[in-house]
C-alpha cells in the first residue's frame, strides 16, 4: 500500500503552484474579472459602446495601477464602471494575494503558512512570519491616508468649485484611491489640467502619491519608529533618501526645461510653474496624473521623465519601475568600484553580494523589455522614437503618462502595452521565476576565471 501512495504524493507536489506562479495567476484572474465587469452594458455611459479590447486594456491598467487609457474615463464609463475601476485599483495596489490574506484573516482569523509565503512573494519585503500583522497594518495605513485625502478633496470640490456634495465626495474618493495607489486615473476628460494651479487639490494628491510610492515596509516602520531614525533599516534609509533626491532633481529638471514653454507652464506665474513642475516630478514616479498636456513637453523633458519613470518608487508598495533601491544599489556599486574598495557599504552596513546580482538582473531584464517593445512599436507604426519610448517606459513602469498616442496605436501595439503593464506590476523576477518549471540546486562549482572588462 505505501508503495502505491508514494508516487501519488510526489505527483501532487510536482503540480503544486509555486508562490510566484500563484501571484501571476491571481493577477491574471483579477484582470479577467475586471474585464468582464467593464464589458457589461451597465458599466458604460448611456449610448456608449466599448469593445472587448478597450475593456481589457482598461482592466489591465486598473489592476496594474497604471492609468494608461484608450477611452475617456470621464465620459465612457458609468458610475458603476467608475466603481469597478476604483475597486480594482485598490485591489491591485494592495496586492491580490494580500487582499486574499485580509479576507482569510476576517473569516478564519488566521493565514496559512503557504498564504504568508505567497503574500510575501507578491509584496517583496513582507516576510512570511509577520504577514498577518503587516496585512492589518497595510490595510489600516492605506485607508487612513486615503480617507484624509478624500476629505480634503471633497471639501475643496464642494466649497470652492460649487460641485454638489455627493459628486464632490465621489470625485474625492476616486482621486484619493487613485493617488495613493499610484494609478493616475482621474474622473475628468483632461485629467488634472483644470486644477493645475490649485495647491489644495494637487498637493494632497502629491502627498498621497509619495506615501504610496514609499512602499508598505517603509510606511509601517515610520509608523512605529518615526522618532528613532537610528533603528531604520537600510531599505527605509535608501527609499527616503533617494525619493527626496529624485523629487528635487525632477522638479528642477522640469522647471528648467519647461520654464519658457508657452504650451505648458511658460504663461504661468513663477510660483505656479514651480508647483506644476513639482506635481509632475511626483507623478513621474509611477502615479501618472498630468496637469499639462504631456504631448507639448520639450523633447529633453520627455527624456528626463523617461529616467524618472524607469527608476520608479519604493519596493513592496504601489509604485512601479525598477525601484529606487535597485537604482541606489547600482549607484553604490559604481561608487565602490571607482574607489577600488572590496565591499559595498551603505549607511554603515555591508550589502549582500546576492543583492548585487538581483539589482543587475532586474535592471537588465527591464531594459530588455523596454527596448524590445519599443522596437516592435517602431516596426508597426510611423511614430517618432521619443514618443514611443516614453509610452513604453510609462507602461512598463506602471506610470500611465502619455503623449496622447495610446488610443491611436494598432491593436497589436495596445496588447504590447498591456503585457508591459502586467510585467511591470509583477516585476521581471517574479514573472521569470513563475515561468521556471523547476528550480534545481547546483551541487558543484566550476573553476573560477576573470574575463577582461571594459
Amino acid at each position: 500500500m505505501p508503495l502505491t501512495r508514494a508516487p501519488q504524493r510526489r505527483s501532487q507536489k510536482q503540480f503544486r503552484l509555486s508562490p510566484p506562479q500563484a501571484v501571476v495567476i491571481a493577477f491574471f484572474a483579477a484582470i479577467v474579472v475586471c474585464t468582464l465587469l467593464l464589458s457589461l452594458p451597465i458599466a458604460h455611459a448611456p449610448g456608449v459602446e466599448v469593445t472587448f479590447l478597450e475593456a481589457a486594456f482598461t482592466a489591465v491598467s486598473a489592476v496594474c495601477v497604471t492609468g494608461h487609457i484608450v477611452v475617456d474615463t470621464a465620459t465612457v464609463w458609468s458610475p458603476f464602471g467608475h466603481a469597478v475601476i476604483v475597486a480594482f485599483i485598490q485591489i491591485g495596489g494592495l496586492g491580490i494575494m494580500l487582499v486574499a490574506s485580509l479576507i482569510g484573516l476576517a473569516l478564519l482569523r488566521k493565514i496559512s503558512l503557504r498564504g504568508r509565503m505567497i503574500a510575501g512573494t507578491e509584496n517583496r519585503g513582507v516576510t512570511s512570519g509577520d504577514a498577518s500583522r503587516l496585512a492589518r497594518g497595510i490595510l489600516l495605513t492605506s485607508l487612513v491616508i486615503e480617507a484624509i485625502v478624500a476629505m480634503i478633496l471633497t471639501l475643496q470640490f464642494w466649497l470652492s468649485y460649487g460641485v454638489e456634495l455627493p459628486t464632490a465626495f465621489g470625485r474625492g474618493v476616486f482621486l484619493a484611491i487613485s493617488s495613493f495607489n499610484n494609478a493616475g486615473f482621474a474622473p475628468f476628460s483632461d485629467n488634472m489640467i483644470g486644477f493645475a494651479t490649485d495647491p489644495i487639490i494637487v498637493l494632497p494628491m502629491c502627498i498621497a502619491t509619495i506615501l504610496g510610492g514609499l512602499g508598505f515596509p517603509v510606511l509601517l516602520q515610520l509608523r512605529r519608529e518615526l522618532r528613532r531614525p537610528l533603528h531604520w533599516t537600510m531599505n527605509t534609509n535608501l527609499v527616503l533618501a533617494m525619493t527626496a533626491l529624485l523629487l528635487v532633481l525632477g522638479t528642477v529638471m522640469i522647471a528648467l526645461f519647461e520654464w519658457n514653454n508657452g504650451a505648458t507652464i511658460g504663461e504661468m506665474t513663477p510660483i505656479d510653474r514651480v508647483l506644476v513642475s513639482f506635481f509632475h516630478s511626483v507623478q513621474a514616479r509611477t502615479a501618472g496624473f498630468n496637469s499639462v498636456d504631456i504631448g507639448q513637453l520639450e523633447p529633453e523633458t520627455l527624456l528626463g521623465i523617461d529616467v524618472l519613470m524607469f527608476i520608479g518608487g519604493g519596493p513592496a508598495g504601489t509604485a512601479g519601475g525598477i525601484k529606487v533601491t535597485t537604482f541606489a544599489v547600482l549607484l553604490f556599486i559604481i561608487i565602490t568600484e571607482l574607489r577600488g574598495e572590496g565591499a559595498v557599504n551603505i549607511f554603515g552596513k555591508r550589502l549582500s553580494r546576492a543583492v548585487h546580482r538581483e539589482a543587475i538582473t532586474i535592471t537588465l531584464l527591464s531594459m530588455a523589455a523596454v527596448m524590445s517593445a519599443t522596437i516592435a512599436l517602431l516596426m508597426m507604426t510611423h511614430l517618432d522614437l521619443d514618443v514611443l519610448l516614453f509610452e513604453v517606459i510609462s507602461a512598463f513602469a506602471t506610470v500611465g503618462l502619455s503623449t496622447g498616442i495610446t488610443a491611436s496605436l494598432p491593436p497589436a501595439g495596445q496588447i504590447i502595452l498591456m503585457i508591459l503593464m502586467f510585467l511591470g506590476r509583477l516585476g521581471p523576477l517574479t514573472l521569470g521565476t513563475a515561468l521556471v518549471l523547476r528550480q534545481r540546486k547546483v551541487l558543484y562549482e566550476l573553476p573560477k576565471e576573470r574575463p577582461v572588462i571594459g
